[in-house]
């Protein structure tokens, strides 16, 4: 078993500390005091540089731990290789882009794909990618050339930060149409049906997606920001977007009203 330096989300509170890791489990040390099996984890997420680590043991339990990135990327192979979940060896690219428009010329990586409860991860020897299930617009079974011929792959389609990303995965035919049968079960009920939408509604949602600001959106749709605020707020019901800055409107106090008034009157001087 070897000790690393972590930080653990106890009683509100980040506890410095080591934690022992093997290819059995987790070891942390008092006072959380618990041993954690790599099998009872059925999610691995991550972010802001946190691993969020949901175990199902008796009761479903969340662990959330921070280190440097040497560290994090350890523990999160160990976990995506003996965590609960469904995984194959396969061919994958990620094609990132903005505004529907996709890099070009991605190499093919060869690794594991690891289907956890909210994302699916993509891990090579070098990274791992993770594609939270929430954010797949869509996964569909299609053809790509390789080597001078058409080949079945499955294309997963998802949005990050206002960028539009492509996934594409290999795999002999008969383990890609496992994958794809475990895929649309995990993904169903997360798509969104048009009638959900109206025409400005989704034209707001295009308009997000091309990466204009709130002030723009209200100029070309040529409506109030209470209106855009109730089309912010469906959209963000349906899970379709997250808030990632929140303008304040202002309104001058009498204080305020009579600096501004002072400094007109001495321009005028």
């Amino acid at each position: 078993m070897k000790d690393v330096p972590v930080k653990i989300r106890h009683r509100n509170t980040w506890l410095v500390t080591t934690m022992g890791i093997s290819p059995a489990g987790f070891v942390i040390p008092a006072p959380i005091s618990r041993e954690v099996p790599l099998a009872s984890i059925i999610d691995l997420a991550e972010k802001h540089r946190t691993l969020i680590v949901t175990t199902k043991e008796e009761i479903e339990t969340t662990l959330k731990i921070k280190s440097v990135d040497k560290v994090l990327n350890i523990l999160k192979k160990l976990i995506l290789n003996s965590c609960h979940a469904f995984r194959i060896v396969a061919y994958f690219k990620l094609m990132a882009g903005r505004s529907g428009v996709h890099a070009r010329d991605t190499a093919w990586e060869k690794g594991t794909v690891v289907v956890v409860s909210t994302g699916i991860w993509f891990v090579t020897r070098s990274r791992q990618v993770c594609v939270p299930l929430a954010g797949v617009k869509a996964i569909e079974l299609a053809k790509t050339n390789v080597k001078g011929t058409l080949t079945d792959m499955i294309q997963i389609n998802y949005s990050r930060s206002g960028h539009a990303i492509t996934g594409q995965v290999l795999c002999p035919l008969p383990a890609l149409q496992e994958f794809y049968a475990f895929l649309k079960g995990a993904t169903r009920g997360m798509e969104i049906h048009e009638s959900e939408l109206d025409a400005s509604d989704r034209q707001v949602a295009m308009l997000i997606y091309s990466g204009v600001d709130s002030r723009g959106i209200e100029n070309m749709v040529n409506i109030p920001p209470k209106q855009l605020d109730a089309i912010y707020d469906k959209i963000l019901n349906l899970g379709i977007a997250e808030v990632v800055a929140t303008r304040r409107e202002l309104q001058l106090t009498t204080k305020g009203v009579s600096f501004i008034t002072n400094i007109t009157e001495s321009g005028k001087k």
